[in-house]
C-alpha cells in the first residue's frame, strides 16, 4: 500500500479555484491509478476524478467535468485536482487514493487512502 498525504483545501468564494495535490509517503506512485474522491457531510463518498499511471487516461464524475482536472507529474511524485468554477456544492473533504489497477471509477477498487483535506465554497 502506498500512504497518501493531500493538500491545498481551503475556503473560497463560489466561482473561485482551488488546486489540491496528493503525494505519497514512504514510496513513490509507480504502477499505481490515482483517483480524488469527496464526501460532503451526511452524504455518501462520491468519485470525483481519476487519472491512469501514464496520465494517458482520465475520467470525471458528471458533475465536475469541465470544471476540474486531474494531473500527475511522475517525475515530482504528485497528483493534482484543479477545481475552477467552484460551487457551494463542492463542499467536502477531498481524498486521493492509489489503486494498482487501471483506471478505476469505484471506490471498492483502490487500496491507498489518504487522510483528506477540507474544502469550502461559500455563496
Amino acid at each position: 500500500q502506498v500512504q497518501l498525504v493531500e493538500s491545498g483545501g481551503g475556503l473560497v468564494q463560489a466561482g473561485g479555484s482551488l488546486r489540491l495535490s496528493c503525494v505519497p509517503s514512504g514510496r513513490a506512485f509507480s504502477g499505481y491509478s490515482m483517483g480524488w474522491f469527496r464526501q460532503a457531510p451526511g452524504k455518501e463518498r462520491e468519485f470525483v476524478a481519476s487519472i491512469s499511471w501514464s496520465g494517458g487516461s482520465t475520467g470525471y464524475a458528471d458533475s465536475v467535468k469541465g470544471r476540474f482536472t486531474i494531473s500527475r507529474d511522475n517525475a515530482k511524485n504528485t497528483v493534482s485536482l484543479q477545481m475552477n468554477s467552484l460551487k457551494p456544492e463542492d463542499t467536502a473533504v477531498y481524498t486521493c487514493a492509489a489503486t494498482p489497477r487501471g483506471l478505476a471509477y469505484s471506490s471498492i477498487y483502490y487500496s491507498s487512502w489518504g487522510q483528506g483535506t477540507q474544502v469550502t465554497v461559500s455563496s
